[in-house]
């Protein structure tokens, strides 16, 4: 909220920068209308919110080449992320155009920002509850521990439909519109223990590795000012306040494993979960065309 009052006071004082002129008033030096792109950097600080990772484990269960008993188990965990800084490269094209004989004006931007934030749990444990069949069935818990769980969001563009006013030497501006970003998650080093009887197995066997990286659509609104130092050149201070939808996506693998001549073959799968939530403050350096 702090930012996006200092963005207001900025826009203001440009806002307040000699006296006011018509679109078409001999004083301005913001043009009636013009294509324009820029390019600049951002600072960003990313959130990820609603994350959930969910593992579970299906086997069957050999002695000497016959399946004796099968298990089961599974569980989830909220990993806990903290917020991620960074700065970024930015770069934005767009148009804007005054209504005939008015300050006010309209326009639309694409924006494309590289966040490249990420953020990561260590020996994160999913916990476990489940049951296996045979001679002696029982249930038993456990965990899937994952050495490295990491989520990042990395590219993001944003189509910006603005609305705003001009001033003598510069317009201020809001707006609001979609946005598509590359989300990803890690999961490495990950095994899947049981507790039976007191002892700890592990059941999956090799440490498994799993990735995913996707699309995901969003929205964001803008508040910015521009400043026209020269009759094509202006810069350009913005807001955004971003967000990504809650997407979910699933992984999967094989595994098998051998303790006290028993052998467990099997699949290891489940999902995780996350959405972002993105403050930044751009500074660009743009030329009408």
């Amino acid at each position: 909220m702090n930012r996006t009052f200092s963005v207001l006071a900025i826009a203001g004082a440009l806002a307040a920068i000699g006296p006011s002129g018509g679109a078409n008033a001999q004083s301005t030096s913001v043009p009636n209308s013009g294509f324009f792109v820029g390019a600049g950097a951002s600072f960003n600080s990313t959130q990820f919110n609603d994350q959930l990772l969910y593992s579970q484990g299906v086997s069957r269960i050999y002695q000497g080449g016959v399946q004796v008993g099968a298990g089961s188990a599974g569980g989830a965990v909220i990993p806990d992320f903290g917020n991620a800084s960074t700065f970024a490269g930015t770069g934005q094209a767009g148009y804007f155009q005054h209504l005939q004989g008015s300050d006010w004006l309209w326009g639309a931007k694409v924006s494309y920002n590289y966040l490249g934030a990420s953020a990561e749990n260590k020996t994160l444990a999913v916990p476990q509850a489940g049951s296996f069949t045979g001679s002696s069935p029982d249930s038993f818990s456990g965990n899937v521990v994952v050495q490295s769980y990491t989520t990042n969001v990395t590219n993001q563009l944003a189509l910006i439909p603005f609305v705003g006013r001009s001033f003598e030497k510069s317009f201020v501006y809001l707006g609001a519109g979609p946005t598509l970003s590359q989300v990803k998650h890690d999961m490495n080093g990950t095994i899947g223990f049981a507790a039976i009887n007191g002892s700890h197995f592990n059941i999956t066997g090799t440490p498994a590795n799993f990735s995913s990286s996707q699309w995901v659509l969003g929205g964001a609104a803008v508040i910015g000012a521009t400043y026209f130092f020269a009759p094509t050149w202006f810069l350009d201070l913005s807001y955004t306040y971003a967000v990504t939808q809650t997407k979910t996506n699933t992984y999967g693998g094989p595994f098998s494993s051998s303790t006290d001549g028993y052998d467990d073959i099997g699949i290891l799968s489940g999902y995780f979960s996350g959405g972002t939530t993105t403050h930044a403050l751009t500074i660009s350096l743009n030329k009408t065309f």
